[in-house]
């Protein structure tokens, strides 16, 4: 999943950032108003984590702007401001969540965790697609009662294909969903992670369960 991060306290939004990519996230990261809003605009975000007191464009004027653009990006405000009028206006202008500084990282994560589950239309933690059971709280992926060990871009990947099981998933989707902004990997790379998917979670005597419809994308879950 993709999360632009727009803080100008540096400290702060590195470490955000490291934890974020940490727990499975693809991270860009603006350090100002300006830079966040032509982020927010340019790319396809899964949650964008916005800070109030930026410098150029102030955060409620960027969330102003980037709702009359009619994005449904879920928007979670973390700012020291905790005044009820300073909430009730965030979330008048479109946020869908307030988190008020100094806050608890694993708090931010749920948080950010419960959006993107919002997104897909996914309210329970753990996603079931046929024998196979994918936990968003713990990251842990679980088939035929085994538990399957997967790096944080196999388990981004698995966790998107698992958010839209059923839907056939384009390599452009993939790409904006779970790459950064600055990625340098190649044009195959994608092939490239669901081969290794495909060795982990489809082992001997195991069903297919990510298909391949071709010149189209992927399918997570039904027929060949």
């Amino acid at each position: 999943m993709r999360v632009l991060l727009i803080e100008d306290y540096e400290l702060l939004r590195e470490s955000v950032a490291q934890g974020l990519r940490e727990a499975g996230f693809a991270v860009d990261a603006a350090a100002d108003g300006d830079a966040g809003l032509w982020y927010a605009k340019s790319n396809p975000y899964d949650v964008i984590i916005l800070d109030l007191m930026l410098p150029g464009i102030d955060g409620l004027t960027l969330l102003k702007r980037l709702r009359a653009t009619d994005s449904r990006t879920h928007v979670i405000i973390v700012t020291a401001r905790d005044a009820p009028p300073d909430r009730v206006k965030g979330l008048d202008l479109g946020a869908d969540d307030y988190l008020v500084k100094p806050f608890v990282f694993a708090e931010l994560l749920a948080r950010v965790r419960a959006l993107v589950r919002r997104a897909y239309g996914a309210k329970a933690p753990v996603i079931n697609v046929q024998d196979m059971e994918l936990d968003t709280a713990g990251r842990k992926v679980r088939r035929a009662g085994r538990e399957i060990d997967l790096t944080a871009r196999e388990y981004a990947l698995l966790e998107f294909l698992a958010l839209r099981a059923g839907e056939v998933v384009t390599r452009t989707d993939i790409w904006e969903h779970v790459y950064e902004f600055n990625s340098t990997a190649d044009s195959n790379v994608v092939d490239v992670f669901i081969g290794h998917l495909r060795k982990k979670v489809e082992g001997p005597g195991l069903p297919r369960l990510i298909h391949t419809r071709r010149g189209h994308g992927y399918v997570l879950g039904g027929a060949e």
